[in-house]
């Protein structure tokens, strides 16, 4: 089957850097760009364009600006073809690359660009270097080609609405694994001119800053805090890496799955729900993340009956286009929106520890979190469970605060009162007792804003 002629070029889509104050993302105009990412890693390897433009125009309904997938991908990319018969690589050789592969994986960056959506693009899956793990390999990567390699694909995709993630879930064990990932990130440095930004996606519960922190070509780091559902396992190493100097952004590019199997541990753990992806998007954007990154187990892999199941998923991608815990992230997205966004820090100190420690700010699945705008504006608390919880009000600026109670799960907002900014105030969820995850809002009553999740001006988006 041949892939049909190549769509002409939309619009670009504006460049990405990164801010001023070295912690998020911006426009190439200065406005702030908050990553919300879908996990797509098979989106090039295994869809059809006319499934590839329903996947993307669907999460761009959702909310998604950037979609993460896999050039070489992980699933015998390098000898199943594509839906169209195409091969990436003639003898397994990074340095001669089929262009009838490219010319489809250059289609869907165009479709994407057409809907708003930034392609964090992985030019290899990690087994294509380091078969460490389940990868499939075999390893075709030498710190020679890597570099030719990354060079080509640079120049074949620069200027276009592309994020490249170096790595791709495989440990760095020694200095020839290191020394292939900067060969290749130099050569996409040459290829696009240094104008697209890049970062390394690294095994679970490991993350870029360990290897690469202080190379010049790791704009940002990014974790994979993976497929678990406690707080003090994982997330909690998203503000470890936010603490981290130099300062650069961070952001976990692979938290637990939507319908994955609890640390791989589907017959003693079950799979994880709406509330287990939700709980991470708020542990990590409150830790100072620069967004966040969504998954559904059944669309990383393109699942469908006909196809070999990766770790037992539950339905098929498109079933799983329509899962509550894809449609609630930008409920988050909006939350954050709404609100000043460059001026943001973490700030857990807005939370009064009760006398028990465990019970609020807690652990495991039940950790509240909180940030603020620096200048104390606004302050925003993740609640994960229905408990009674004191806030220091003096964290907000202004002698009078206005309280609201944001629902991560409708992105609705109910106002909650107006208190004289004074000491410390107790409050307790709409939804006491039950495991109904809230975020209370506190705003400087001077400040007019509209209600959490409403953009300044309109409805939300």
């Amino acid at each position: 089957m041949s892939a049909p002629t190549a769509a002409p070029d939309p619009a670009p889509l504006p460049l990405l850097r990164v801010s001023e104050n070295k912690r998020f993302l911006v426009k190439a105009d200065g406005t702030p760009f908050f990553w919300l990412a879908d996990t797509a890693w098979e989106l090039f390897h295994r869809l059809s364009r006319e499934d590839a433009e329903l996947y993307l125009r669907k999460r761009a309904q959702q909310g998604f600006n950037v979609v993460q997938a896999v050039v070489l991908a992980e699933l015998d990319g390098l000898t199943v073809p594509n839906t169209y018969g195409h091969l990436p690589l003639r003898n397994n050789d990074p340095l001669q690359p089929i262009e009838e592969y490219f010319e489809h994986v250059e289609w869907v960056i165009n479709k994407a660009a057409s809907v708003g959506i930034y392609l964090g693009v992985l030019p290899a899956w990690g087994d294509k270097w380091n078969r460490k793990q389940w990868g499939a390999g075999p390893e075709i990567f030498t710190v020679e080609n890597a570099r030719g390699y990354g060079e080509w694909l640079g120049r074949r995709y620069a200027g276009r609405n592309v994020i490249w993630i170096l790595g791709g879930d495989r440990p760095i064990e020694n200095d020839t694994h290191k020394e292939i990932i900067r060969a290749m990130a130099r050569g996409l440095r040459q290829g696009d001119g240094g104008k697209q930004l890049m970062t390394m996606h690294p095994g679970g519960g490991r993350g870029s800053a360990e290897w690469f922190h202080d190379d010049d070509w790791l704009d940002f780091n990014m974790r994979q805090n993976g497929h678990v559902v406690g707080f003090s396992e994982r997330y909690v190493k998203t503000r470890a890496d936010y603490n981290r100097t130099p300062v650069k952004p961070v952001i976990d590019g692979e938290s637990i799955y939507e319908d994955h199997p609890i640390a791989f541990k589907a017959a003693t753990l079950g799979h994880s729900t709406a509330a287990d992806v939700r709980r991470p998007f708020y542990w990590n954007v409150f830790a100072g993340a620069l967004g966040h990154t969504y998954g559904h187990h059944s669309v990383w892999q393109m699942a469908t009956p006909e196809r070999k199941p990766i770790n037992t998923p539950l339905m098929s991608w498109r079933e799983a286009l329509d899962q509550p815990g894809s449609s609630q992230m930008q409920f988050g997205r909006r939350l954050m929106e709404s609100r000043p966004f460059l001026t943001r820090i973490p700030d857990d100190d807005v939370i009064v520890p009760a006398a028990v420690p465990t019970a609020v700010p807690g652990a495991g699945q039940y950790r509240f979190v909180a940030t603020r705008d620096v200048a104390g504006s606004y302050a925003m608390i993740y609640v994960p469970v229905g408990r009674p919880f004191r806030v220091r009000l003096t964290k907000v600026s202004g002698p009078r605060v206005t309280a609201w109670w944001f629902n991560p799960r409708t992105g609705n907002a109910t106002a909650a009162g107006e208190y004289v900014n004074e000491g410390e105030r107790e409050f307790i969820s709409p939804t006491p007792g039950e495991t109904l995850d809230w975020v209370l809002v506190l705003d400087d009553a001077s400040m007019n804003f509209s209600p959490p999740g409403m953009p300044v001006g309109g409805p939300p988006r």
